[in-house]
């Protein structure tokens, strides 16, 4: 069984593992890779914010790590969608080595369901990347814009917060 947990200093070590085997999977593909973010992502493990959620798999295995903040970045959106509640996904993590689990796709589905259970309109996120892009599409993702940010051309999308039967897949 899966949950979404926030996650704690306790889980420092693992979070550490599971993003060590996502940049290994990335470099040998010749992807960029966290590894230059990977103690600053560890060490978020334990933010006083409680914005930090790891996906755990019975009881006993990190399987992924996002971010969700109430605040998004100050770039890429209008001051309109700023002043709307959402939910913002950010630094999200998985392990290649569950791929079969789709856990990325059940965190981004859980963080449209999150921001619906508080109140919020939508859940957001970007990325740099096309290829990510058209992954975020197919978890159903809208593109909002694409948007330029010290010279990177970014992927806005947004999807409006709704509750999700996520019973089957998720404990509580």
């Amino acid at each position: 069984m899966l949950v979404m947990r926030p996650a704690t200093a306790a889980d420092r070590p693992a979070v550490r593992e599971m993003i060590s085997a996502r940049c290994a999977w990335m470099e040998e593909r010749g992807m960029p890779s966290w590894r230059p973010r990977l103690d600053d992502l560890v060490s978020q493990c334990d933010s006083p914010y409680g914005d930090v959620w790891v996906l755990e798999q019975d009881s006993s295995q990190i399987i992924g790590r996002t971010t969700l903040q109430e605040q998004g970045p100050p770039w890429g959106w209008t001051d309109q969608e700023k002043a709307e509640p959402a939910l913002y996904m950010t630094t999200s993590v998985t392990d290649p080595a569950f791929r079969h689990l789709r856990p990325g796709t059940l965190m981004a589905w859980w963080a449209v369901d999150r921001a619906a259970e508080l109140g919020l309109n939508w859940a957001r996120r970007d990325c740099m990347f096309a290829e990510l892009a058209k992954y975020y599409l197919a978890q159903g993702f809208d593109l909002v814009r694409e948007a330029d940010f010290k010279g990177h051309r970014l992927f806005m999308m947004a999807r409006e917060a709704e509750r999700l039967d996520l019973t089957e897949l998720f404990h509580r």
